[in-house]
């Protein structure tokens, strides 16, 4: 189960109660620092407004490549660790407006991370350090330190231990293949 604070509302549907929950002004500035760096081809301008305006913890050589659509009213509880690439258009999420709730949840990305073009990551989970995911997932639990996984539902396709058994085979195939010049 993701890691989130859940907030009951009555009446409307709780995107109704929108501003009572956030700023309005909040969410401008937000949204405004957030189409910025959306077009910016500046990694490091990216890095610098999102830690900034937006109080996101980003760790040093982290790439944001374009596109990526970060949570507009929550960024603060979003941290991504060093080294860290976010693929294209990938949507990263803090909250969730549902009919008779809303909920909150921190999204904490490790170090050496790999996100694969097209996510989605939903709030209250956790990435660990060196873990790939693939392109197109959704990302609806955390993901253990150094596994690859995929796919919506996501599932996990190598664990830490089977990956680097995969990349070893992989680099013990390639070489017998390389010639000296």
């Amino acid at each position: 189960m993701r890691n989130t604070t859940r907030y009951p509302v009555e009446g409307p549907n709780s995107l109704w109660h929108v501003y009572k929950t956030v700023p309005f002004w909040k969410v401008v500035k937000n949204f405004v620092v957030i189409q910025l760096a959306r077009y910016t081809p500046f990694l490091g301008m990216k890095n610098w407004l999102y830690r900034t305006f937006l109080r996101m913890d980003v760790g040093e050589q982290t790439s944001f490549a374009l596109m990526v659509m970060l949570d507009v009213m929550f960024p603060e509880k979003i941290s991504v660790g060093r080294n860290t690439v976010i693929g294209y258009n990938t949507t990263i999420l803090a909250h969730e407006y549902l009919v008779r709730e809303y909920r909150l949840g921190d999204v904490e990305i490790g170090d050496e991370v790999m996100i694969g073009a097209n996510s989605t990551i939903l709030p209250g989970v956790k990435i660990g350090s060196g873990a790939i995911v693939s392109a197109g997932t959704l990302v609806h639990k955390d993901v253990p330190e150094g596994c690859f996984v995929g796919g919506n539902p996501m599932r996990l396709i190598y664990t830490k231990e089977e990956l680097e058994a995969h990349m070893n085979q992989q680099d013990a195939d390639v070489k017998p293949q390389l010639r000296k010049y």
